[in-house]
């Protein structure tokens, strides 16, 4: 018996498990979206608030909608709510759009690690908090900090604590005459003394505080925003490394004027460069870049670089105070360029 002709009508096609509908790459407009600030991130959960400094702020929790795929959001984002946008207890929104960010802080595990980590966007300014004691400070993670900083564009501020306990002049020195803003704050009893320098840069801004545990930047913030209740730790006598204590990175709104936001993180032992470009480094050392015009053209400025100005700048120093504030200098970004480009260390 002969078999005729299958037409479309006789073909049968199994039906998609993920339904019948058209795959697209067109995402919705939600033109009713609400815009919100990120505060804080714990567990794929965002605590949002609604309508900052408006007449209808308010906080609420959201989840990350997955059209956004793997794209981060972090604090200081600013981003597009919808669903259930009242904050009510239980109630859960959904971010659907980040909008364009100012500023993004970003660092890596280390030096050849190419996976950027975005800690904070949109913020003004980046604290680099230091204790001049109890850990000793670490001028190269400082410098690292700098040049992050400077590579997205902020500026920077670096806060000495516990000048109870050392004097701050050799860390202003090298840092004051490149264009970065010190304030040091000691203990006074059960208050902290030098705070108000602190508040006065921090007045309108957003602001991320980086620095080791143990350094104090959770008692700095605790006394910035007095309800924030930041845990705070001390240094271990044998390592001489603080216990990490702030494990989420949070934005809170310091009392005063408007505007002015701090977003604590927590403690950090590196801060890798990975992502910076190794042409963006000298920029970040002003001092150096300007003693750098008088290198011959094509100067790598490495330990090895022949005729290199900096090598004469550092010869040159008044004195020998000088010649070694000035030979830090260049040994700190001299290591900065060993670890982005494989240039001769200056240690040999």
């Amino acid at each position: 018996m002969a078999r005729r002709a299958l037409d479309e009508s006789d073909v049968r096609v199994r039906p998609s498990r993920r339904g019948s509908r058209p795959r697209t790459k067109t995402r919705p407009e939600h033109a009713d979206a609400e815009r919100a600030l990120v505060t804080g991130v714990d567990r794929g959960r965002y605590t949002v608030l609604v309508d900052a400094d408006g007449p209808g702020e308010r906080v609420a929790t959201a989840m990350k909608a997955r059209e956004l795929g793997r794209e981060r959001v972090v604090p200081g984002d600013r981003v597009d709510l919808v669903g259930d946008t009242s904050g009510a207890a239980g109630s859960l929104a959904r971010i659907v759009r980040i909008a364009d960010r100012t500023t993004v802080l970003r660092r890596t595990a280390d030096d050849t690690d190419p996976v950027e980590r975005v800690i904070v966007a949109n913020a003004d300014q980046l604290v680099v908090v230091t204790a001049l004691a109890d850990p000793e400070p670490r001028t190269r993670m400082i410098d690292r900090c700098v040049v992050a900083a400077y590579d997205a564009g902020m500026e920077v501020l670096l806060a000495l604590t516990k000048a109870d306990l050392a004097d701050p002049v050799t860390l202003r020195s090298l840092y004051e005459p490149i264009g970065v803003r010190v304030v040091v704050t000691r203990r006074g009893g059960d208050a902290i003394e030098g705070l108000d320098a602190l508040q006065d840069a921090l007045a309108g801004r957003t602001s991320v505080l980086v620095g080791h545990s143990g350094v104090g930047k959770s008692t700095l913030v605790n006394a910035l925003v007095p309800d924030a209740l930041r845990a705070t730790g001390v240094v271990n006598d044998v390592t001489g490394r603080g216990r990490h204590t702030s494990t989420s990175a949070v934005a809170l709104r310091v009392p005063g004027p408007a505007g002015t936001w701090v977003i604590d993180t927590p403690g950090v032992r590196s801060f890798g460069l990975a992502h910076v470009d190794p042409d963006h480094l000298l920029g970040a050392f002003a001092d150096l870049a300007e003693v750098a015009q008088g290198c011959p053209r094509g100067c790598t400025h490495a330990a090895d670089a022949p005729d290199c100005a900096l090598d004469d700048w550092v010869a040159g120093a008044p004195d020998d105070d000088a010649r070694a504030g000035r030979a830090a200098r260049v040994d700190s970004f001299r290591r900065l360029l060993v670890s982005r480009t494989g240039a001769p260390d200056p240690a040999g």
